[in-house]
């Protein structure tokens, strides 16, 4: 490793996680749209579904472009055009898709607003592969795990605050005792946020951020793409986790996603009043991340003990500063503090084992779903959204355990699982088939199925582990 690369290159990695930013609020504002759609197109929960689906979906596609082009020409795409080159590109390109909005709602055509969303996600894809091993890249790779939840961190407060901003972008001229809103008050929150990445594009090109950054792995990509027909596909382990990632996704997606129909149909909540909700769901994924990196930062074992029960804390103050930055009455939320003592008790129970920590939250999570099925009112909110707080660290557990002993197929193996990605927008639509079929409540038995594989995931593959001589007791970070 060379002495320029021994220290973190802060002026190119705080460019870098606008990016990370950018991932998070947009893909939890979509679940501030989905009630907005269905409530001016008419649909039903499964159709409304659809926006999670078309979103997601362009994560796979988007992937499986960049490999049939890698393949044809001979080269990886982003080699050849660069990396700062290539997060520019995919910048311009979920700029493209936002413009699509303004057409979108003059024609009131749902199908073009979800070819928005679908070419938003297509240059999510195209940045979400060049941002993760860029990251690694812009300092000693002994320290990419800690710029990597650093990036994870960013990513939540998008999702924290995304849905806030849209929801009074949209709502911010509707009366309290309004329950509807013209379907073409989401143009222009839509055009100012592509007016944003095409200006982010524009910075990063300039930026100091390395086209050619000198990777670790920078052989092994080429050796992948271009090589032999030996697949990574060859591990069960990456077998397996594909389908675990695909599943976490849709469970974290799918369970906030769905929320909004549960507030407004069983709960009777107004449209404008459910921001807030969303927002503390996807404030859990920060608050579990927070606390599930603090490893990352500390060796002594008194601080970051410490620093579990502080970190998840300080993440919840930021959400709750954040609503009362809004105007939103903060009442409802002290409570969910007290949720938060059974996500620092498992963390600490899990040792940093990823095996265990997966386990432990999927029981976790499955639980959750159960109490929030089986209660009514404000209990079954905080079981609902407490899922975001068991689906915080699932993440890195899954990628960790499912590419754990590829070697040079690991590069191949991250790409698959990235592809999954598409779960999220698959299992909200199942679910919202089944809240069609049922009721609401009922389809999030949906997660609970998810999670029971997830749990079943980290019991097998211990054993699959274990069989290749593979010790994988020990912290990870990171997160999606």
């Amino acid at each position: 490793m060379s002495s320029e690369n021994s220290q973190t290159k802060w002026g190119q990695f705080i460019p870098l996680v606008t990016v990370f930013f950018f991932w998070g609020f947009v893909a939890a504002s979509n679940d501030i749209l989905i009630p907005v759609f269905k409530s001016a197109f008419s649909l039903t929960q499964s159709q409304s579904q659809l926006v999670s689906l078309a979103f997601y979906i362009a994560y796979t596609v988007g992937s499986l472009l960049y490999l049939g082009i890698s393949i044809i020409t001979g080269k990886d795409v982003v080699s050849r055009i660069g990396y700062k080159n290539s997060l520019s590109l995919g910048l311009i390109i979920s700029a493209l898709g936002t413009l699509l909005f303004y057409p979108a709602a003059n024609m009131g055509s749902f199908p073009l607003m979800l070819s928005g969303l679908f070419i938003v996600g297509l240059g999510f894809s195209l940045q979400q592969t060049v941002a993760n091993p860029l990251a690694i890249a812009l300092g000693p790779i002994i320290t990419g795990s800690q710029r990597l939840t650093l990036a994870g961190g960013i990513n939540n407060f998008g999702t924290t605050i995304g849905p806030l901003v849209v929801s009074f972008a949209i709502f911010g001229s509707v009366s309290e005792a309004s329950t509807a809103v013209s379907i073409e008050s989401v143009k222009v929150p839509y055009l100012i946020l592509g007016a944003a990445f095409a200006l982010v594009a524009v910075l990063l090109k300039f930026s100091s951020i390395p086209n050619h950054p000198p990777l670790e792995e920078g052989d092994v990509v080429k050796e992948e793409i271009g090589g032999p027909k030996t697949s990574a596909l060859e591990y069960p382990q990456l077998l397996m986790g594909m389908l675990a990632i695909f599943l976490y996704v849709g469970v974290e997606v799918s369970t906030a996603s769905n929320l909004p129909a549960y507030l407004e149909k069983d709960l009777g909540f107004l449209t404008h009043n459910i921001a807030p909700y969303v927002s503390l769901y996807w404030a859990s994924m920060m608050i579990g991340r927070w606390g599930g990196a603090v490893e990352a930062f500390t060796d002594s074992k008194s601080m970051q003990t410490l620093f579990k029960f502080v970190a998840p804390y300080l993440a919840f103050a930021v959400f709750l500063g954040v609503n009362a930055f809004m105007g939103h009455d903060l009442a409802p939320f002290y409570v969910y503090g007290l949720i938060i003592i059974v996500l620092i008790l498992a963390d600490l129970a899990s040792k940093g084992n990823p095996a265990t920590m997966l386990l432990l939250f999927s029981a976790l999570g499955i639980l959750a779903l159960l109490i929030g099925m089986a209660t009514t009112g404000m209990v079954s909110v905080y079981a609902f959204t407490s899922v975001g707080l068991f689906c915080s660290t699932l993440w890195p557990c899954i990628f960790t355990l499912a590419v754990s002993g590829l070697g040079k197929k690991t590069t191949q193996g991250s790409n698959f699982l990235v592809m999954m990605i598409m779960g999220g927008g698959v299992m909200s639509f199942v679910q919202g088939l089944v809240a069609d079929a049922t009721t609401i409540k009922t389809s999030y038995i949906v997660g609970v199925i998810c999670f029971a594989y997830l749990a079943f995931y980290a019991w097998k593959v211990k054993g699959i582990l274990r069989g290749q001589g593979i010790d994988f007791d020990k912290k990870i970070s990171g997160g999606h």
